[in-house]
């Protein structure tokens, strides 16, 4: 990982290199998708079942491509007590937190008689996308699923890949206590098409929600005026401020944490002590070594990684929010301060013992953030 002072003639190039990394789809991966979603709106389930072949290597028909309850049970059973019960309380703090956040009704009258007022109804279908490709994600479906079960959304469908022709037992059971309606076993270009359009197997929806890799970021572009979507979401990020008082090991860990999301990642310090910037580098790769991820994490950091030293914090706040990052930690003596100088990110971090990873599991907020300069502020209980 990069080490560089923001005084020196490089920096700029550094720093604007991982702000926009992943800005603008190669034309290829555009036509590709294109296609993908001409072809499913066209030929419906038979393309969908042939594409889910040619990516993801099974075969599907309308009497499988859905999770049938059995399947369901089998996979939610495989889940030990320890697990099952780490989910129930993610499930229980998120929905707390999102039920916070709900809309009322509200009418007024006005001194002259004029009545106004706005009345908030629920969609009457929504897809959620959960990847399965890399990894599974059992908290994005918890993320996706239930804030659509408490806003009173209808129906809650789930599309998801398999891995080895089987749903992940995690996963499975997130979607049975987030109240999801029905699974199923696609996913890619083809699962955003088939959601937009509807097949004769899978049902057409009014909002597509939840995180992919570039080929459902496209598709989600690309199907955006036909169907609601949530966002476009880039590359995964965090951005660290820190001080002198910052634990390095625990700034490396979450850096890591970051970058196993995939090579595309990116993980950033900002600090205006050198001293501990360089403990931050050497403390990384003693780490990486114990990740089965290694090689991922290892070009993340490489390509879009780097250790900032800044005049003081007041610059580290500037440039943090000129990056905007989906998390902000701010690792610092008084993070209450700096907190009142952030103005743009997706989730922020207080404090020494609020790793991000927290965030994407356990605190409450949902993990499903802006990229790419496209946050706004949203702020995490877990350090307030």
């Amino acid at each position: 990982m990069r080490l560089i002072r923001t005084d020196e003639a490089i920096f700029a190039e550094v720093f604007l290199g991982i702000m926009n990394r992943g800005g603008g789809a190669e034309p290829a991966l555009r036509i590709s998708v294109e296609n993908i979603l001409a072809d499913v709106a066209a030929r419906g389930d038979t393309a969908l079942f042939e594409y889910t072949a040619k990516f993801d290597g099974y075969d599907l028909n309308p009497r499988t491509v859905q999770v049938s309850p059995e399947e369901l049970r089998a996979a939610t059973a495989l889940v030990d007590h320890d697990d099952r019960a780490v989910l129930q309380l993610a499930a229980a703090r998120i929905e707390k937190f999102h039920r916070s956040q709900i809309v009322k009704d509200w009418r007024d009258e006005s001194e002259d008689g004029v009545r106004i007022g706005q009345r908030i109804t629920p969609l009457e279908k929504a897809g959620i996308y959960v990847p399965g490709g890399l990894a599974s994600y059992p908290s994005t479906v918890l993320m996706a699923a239930i804030p659509a079960r408490i806003a009173g959304v209808g129906e809650i469908v789930a599309v998801t890949p398999l891995r080895q022709g089987t749903i992940n037992p995690l996963v499975a059971l997130a979607m049975e206590l987030a109240g999801v309606n029905s699974i199923f076993k696609i996913g890619g270009a083809q699962a955003i098409a088939a959601l937009t359009y509807g097949t004769a197997s899978i049902p057409r929806v009014d909002k597509i929600v939840g995180p992919g890799n570039a080929y459902v970021a496209m598709a989600k572009q690309l199907v955006y005026g036909r169907v609601d979507i949530d966002m476009i979401a880039g590359p995964s990020e965090v951005l660290v401020i820190c001080d002198h008082t910052a634990p390095v090991s625990f700034v490396a860990a979450d850096l890591l944490a970051q970058a196993e999301h995939d090579d595309m990642a990116s993980a950033v310090v900002l600090t205006p002590d050198e001293y501990t910037g360089r403990r931050i580098v050497d403390e990384l790769y003693p780490q990486l070594e114990d990740l089965p991820r290694q090689a991922i994490v290892r070009r993340a950091i490489d390509e879009y990684g780097a250790v900032l030293i800044t005049r003081d914090l007041t610059e580290a706040v500037r440039l943090a929010n000129r990056f905007a990052p989906e998390h902000l930690e701010l690792m610092v003596e008084n993070p209450e301060e700096l907190l009142a100088e952030v103005t743009h990110a997706g989730a922020v971090f207080l404090g020494q013992y609020t790793p991000e990873a927290l965030g994407d599991h356990m605190a409450g907020p949902n993990h499903i953030l802006p990229t790419g300069r496209d946050s706004q502020i949203l702020l995490s209980p877990g350090g307030l």
